[in-house]
């Protein structure tokens, strides 16, 4: 099976109905998407490996049980290895090896993606005009969006090899054409 796009959104809605994982999901989809042109890799596997990398997370919301317990629904429906180990390989407690560019790009844009959209979302103008400066000031406040691992941030600018102001702004860019769908000013 060759995944689509579609395919992977139909899986995504099935077992995902809160609109902040959905958001969460289009914007790692955008990151995840951007850098799939940038490489010259396949954007529409890319984009189904980002859509569906927390699909399960409201069925399985701990640990012990996301992502792993999500692999064998993504088998059911078809989904090829490659994106299922994409899948598993974004979760730390996993330990699993990040020996692909899409297992990298995945890891790299989850924890940044969210960082950015929880940025703009306290922005007057949303993502526009965001500087790598601003998301590196609000990173080193621990309360602002206390969820998201800043270890994963830098750890995943690093995996690509990319200067962490530069991997903001990319993220950043990537972002902005979808701001309206992720309920930021646009």
């Amino acid at each position: 099976m060759n995944p689509t796009r579609q395919q992977a959104w139909e899986t995504l809605t099935r077992y995902t109905k809160s609109e902040a994982l959905l958001r969460h999901a289009l914007a790692v989809e955008a990151s995840t998407a951007s850098y799939a042109v940038r490489f010259g890799e396949d954007e529409e596997l890319w984009r189904v490996a980002a859509l569906l990398h927390d699909f399960d997370y409201e069925i399985h919301p701990t640990l012990d049980k996301h992502p792993q317990d999500g692999a064998p629904i993504l088998r059911d429906e078809g989904y090829p290895e490659v994106v299922i180990e994409t899948v598993l390989s974004h979760a730390n407690h996993l330990g699993l090896p990040r020996d692909t560019l899409l297992k990298k790009t995945l890891f790299a844009c989850d924890e940044l993606s969210g960082f950015i959209h929880a940025c703009g979302l306290v922005r007057p103008t949303g993502l526009e005009g965001l500087e790598p400066k601003s998301v590196k000031k609000k990173l080193k406040q621990p309360s602002f969006a206390a969820g998201v691992s800043r270890e994963d941030v830098y750890e995943g600018a690093e995996l690509l090899g990319l200067d962490l102001d530069e991997h903001i702004t990319n993220v950043v860019t990537a972002l902005q054409p979808i701001a309206g769908e992720l309920g930021l000013a646009a």
